[in-house]
């Protein structure tokens, strides 16, 4: 068999695949740019080569990376650069990857942490009321009324821990009454309401169009917040109305009016009147859901209330008193 003769000198026209940005250098002056690295800094081979690095990167940062090697981040227009230097004596070699996706993609997750850690955290602490209810002497009917309340949170664990799957969008909506998730909204805050000395009202019942979990998860938050953050032993109010083919749904509370009310619904933003922990995601899993099911959000102020509003889908003509 023949044996094939290598040309003497190796040809590197393979760098010009590779994504990442390649600048070759032998004693601080530019041997070599792959087409990458023409298309990150403008500089096509011809003019880069013999020149020194600075001209070519414009940056004093990636020039000090190159001569001490190592790695390091930048921003530079709304994109993140991985770049990372390695050099000897004579030769260095500069290798500019572009991270941005693999960053958003990290916040993603994040942020999903956040909202799934928010969402578990209302049925872990009614399974815990209901299991510290049971350490006690009561009569069998009251006992399986909480057996049965837990099993429902069990349940509803378990359709979380599924979404883990399938994002958080809603996927199991169903035609239901609003007075069945207001009925499972109270009995979840009862003891937050008795300790609070507070009372809870209900607008007028409509059929609507949505997860019952998902929707449930709403109400929660909203009230949560206006016994949180309103007088003590205020009233709050939950008022129901049709907007056409919509039924809006607000919860008010007497609290000082709010300023800056967009910003509420943005991840990891709380108002400026709160106080104690928070995540600040709150507000924003209350829109993403809503944004879900092609409802609307907003804050407003009605008379001495802040009314914190959601339109979510009616059915048509099957409104009814509650």
């Amino acid at each position: 068999m023949p044996v094939t003769k290598l040309p003497e000198r190796f040809d590197d026209t393979w760098i010009d695949a590779l994504p990442q940005a390649i600048l070759l250098t032998r004693n601080g002056v530019v041997t070599r740019v792959n087409a990458a690295a023409v298309r990150l800094w403008g500089v096509p081979q011809e003019r880069a080569e013999n020149r020194p690095v600075l001209e070519v990167v414009r940056r004093h940062t990636l020039e000090t990376l190159l001569e001490r090697g190592g790695e390091m981040e930048l921003e530079v227009t709304g994109r993140t650069l991985r770049c990372t230097a390695t050099h000897d004596d004579v030769v260095s070699a500069l290798i500019v990857e572009d991270v941005t996706d693999y960053r958003r993609r990290e916040a993603e997750l994040r942020e999903a942490a956040a909202v799934l850690s928010h969402e578990f955290r209302t049925p872990v602490t009614a399974l815990r009321g209901v299991l510290e209810a049971l350490e006690y002497d009561m009569p069998a009917d009251l006992a399986q009324n909480f057996v049965r309340q837990g099993l429902m949170e069990v349940e509803r664990l378990a359709r979380l821990v599924e979404d883990l799957a399938v994002g958080f969008r809603p996927t199991r909506a169903r035609t239901l009454p609003l007075a069945e998730t207001f009925a499972r909204a109270e009995r979840l805050l009862g003891h937050e309401l008795t300790a609070q000395g507070a009372t809870l009202t209900f607008g007028q019942d409509y059929l609507v169009r949505a997860d019952p979990d998902k929707l449930l998860q709403v109400l929660l938050n909203l009230i949560e917040n206006a016994l949180k953050y309103g007088p003590a032993g205020q009233p709050v109010e939950v008022t129901t109305a049709v907007r056409g083919t919509w039924v809006e749904v607000a919860v008010l509370d007497h609290g000082a009016p709010i300023g800056d009310t967009e910003t509420l619904f943005q991840a990891h933003t709380r108002g400026r009147t709160a106080t104690g922990q928070g995540s600040g995601m709150g507000l924003y899993i209350v829109r993403s859901i809503v944004q879900g099911w092609g409802g609307q959000t907003w804050v407003e102020r009605q008379g001495d209330c802040n009314a914190f509003c959601f339109t979510l889908p009616g059915v048509a003509g099957l409104g009814r008193e509650a």
